[in-house]
Formats: structure tokens, sequence, C-alpha cells
């Protein structure tokens, strides 16, 4: 082997004895930088988001409100005043696609999380004990995935919850909208989240160290929490963040079908369903939100996929 050769070979065994050096959390990073489209998507997500939350400064810079009607602007192109136009009533299209992302990106994160916990306590369960409980749990997860989502969500979103109990006023909140579109996706998104981590803990409770955990009489709740949990949540973190675009999606649907989030409140869904009357004479009402909606989902899936490699070497090398 000549000299120039070793040049090469010593530079990647130094790079190689540096990774090894890194702390695992510090190799997960490395890896996800690695990882070019999951990168650009983490960027575009925090720009969209930052965008989003500072609605209320671009009301104070452009003037206007969300919310401001002028009929005798009705349907204005893109200006210095109105950088998307305006709609059927005048309003800014640019503030109303900001709070609707607002809204948008609240039921997408807020939901995916809770059915993660959800999916996630089920998984540990059914993962630790086995048996009878594995079996019912695992036929509950069955049936809930083997229901027509979309027909059931409209539904439970046709569901008067005036008959419930509750008061015609907090039926009819702006928010409880917002709170049933939560509660009533995060109940059957949890499945993927449950067989993912039953897969893991199956495997993680074999290990020694819970083996050990067990004959020393550490609980149960403390072997979860402790032993097994910080070691399948690579899994609920990878399919959570692939889900958050599924359930804005979802929620765009229940939305433009008038099952979702109720106007006054903006959201990338009901801004679709007010512009489909409108898509031969103003078609950018129907063009933003959509768009918004295709590069949210779009960007949520990429990372999660860059995650996923980063989370799982092997994955990534399998790839590669």
């Amino acid at each position: 082997m000549s000299g120039t050769d070793t040049i090469p070979l010593a530079a990647e065994q130094a790079s190689a004895g540096h990774a090894d050096r890194l702390t695992p959390r510090r190799q997960i990073i490395a890896r996800l930088v690695r990882q070019v489209p999951a990168m650009i998507s983490l960027i575009v997500l925090i720009l969209i988001t930052a965008t989003c939350f500072a609605a209320p400064w671009f009301e104070h810079w452009l003037g206007t409100t969300a919310e401001a009607q002028n009929l005798f602007g009705r349907f204005q192109p893109p200006s210095a005043a109105h950088w998307l136009g305006t709609d059927s009533l005048g309003r800014d299209v640019f503030l109303r696609l900001l709070y609707g992302g607002q809204v948008s990106l609240i039921v997408g994160l807020t939901t995916a999380g809770f059915a993660a916990v959800i999916g996630t306590f089920i998984g540990l369960i059914a993962g630790f004990y086995r048996g009878i409980v594995d079996s019912l749990l695992m036929r509950l997860t069955d049936i809930v995935i083997a229901l027509p989502l979309l027909p059931l969500l409209i539904v439970l979103a046709a569901v008067d919850l005036t008959k419930l109990g509750l008061s015609t006023d907090a039926a009819y909140a702006e928010t409880t909208a917002l709170y049933r579109i939560v509660v009533i996706i995060a109940l059957v998104g949890w499945t993927t989240v449950a067989r993912l981590v039953r897969a893991s803990t199956l495997t993680v409770r074999t290990r020694p160290y819970v083996t050990a955990a067990t004959a020393l009489g550490v609980r149960d709740a403390a072997i979860l929490r402790r032993h097994i949990l910080p070691n399948v949540v690579s899994p609920v973190i990878i399919s959570t963040t692939l889900s958050i675009g599924t359930v804005i999606l979802l929620e765009s649907v229940l939305s433009f079908l008038g099952l979702g989030i109720q106007p006054p409140v903006p959201s990338w869904g009901n801004m679709l369903t007010n512009a489909q009357a409108l898509i031969w004479n103003a078609p950018w009402l129907a063009i933003y939100p959509g768009l918004a909606i295709f590069i949210t989902v779009i960007a949520f899936n990429l990372l999660g996929d860059g995650l996923q490699q980063a989370l799982n070497p092997k994955s990534a090398n399998r790839r590669t």
C-alpha cells in the first residue's frame, strides 16, 4: 500500500473514531443533519410556524385585521396593502391564511401528541404483560383499524353536543369545534403507535437489565417508566411526526365538509370550503390554503423519514 493510499484511510479511521466518541444524542443529531431533505423540511416547518404565529405582528404592520371586512374591496389582487389579495368579503387573505395555519398546526400537533400518549400506554401494557391482556388490547386495536376512518369521523363530528349535556353556548363556542376535532381524531389515531410500541416492548422486556429489575422486586410501573419507555421512544417520535401531516389532512377534510373548525375561526380546510364556489372567479382563494396544506404535510413526512433514519441507523445503512 502506497503512502498516498494511507491518507484517506487514516482520515476515515479518524472520522470513525470521532463518531464513536460522540454521545448517542449527538450521533443522532449528526445523522439527522446529514439528511438534507429532512433538514430542509425542518427549516420550512420552522418558517411556516414562526410566520403563522407572528400574525398579530403582521396585522399591526399592515394596519388591518384578519376579520376586517371591506365589501368595496372584494377580490382585490395582491398589493402592498394585501399581499395575497382579498376574499369575497374583502378580508385580507394573507392574514386569514396565517390564523388558519395556527389552527391547523395546533390541531395537528396536539392531536398527534394525544394519540401518541394513548398508543404508547396501550402498547406498553400489551407488550409488557402479554397473555390475555395483550390479546384483548390488540383485538381492540384491530377493531379500531378496521373501522372506516373518514365516515366514522364524519359521524362523530356531526354529533349534537347538546344531547350529551353541554349547554348551547358551550356546544357552539368557537373553541369547542377545535377540542372536538382533537379528541375525535386522537381516539382513532393511536393504533399505529400502539403496535410499534408493543413490538418494541416485547423485545426490550427480555433484556438482562429488565430481568434483573424484575428479580429485585421493582414495581412494574417503575420498570415501564425507567427501563422500557426510554428504549421504545424512538418509534413513537417517528410515528408521531409522520401522523401530524395525516391529522392536518383529516382536519382539512372535515372542515371542508363543514364538520370541522367553524367560521369565523379560519382554518386551511374551511378556507377551501369558502373558496369552492369561487374557484373560477377567484382561484387564488383555493390555491393558497391548498398549497399551504400540501407543503406542510410533505415537510412533516420528509422530516419523519429523516428522523427514522437518524434514530435507526440500521435502516439508513440498508437504504444506502
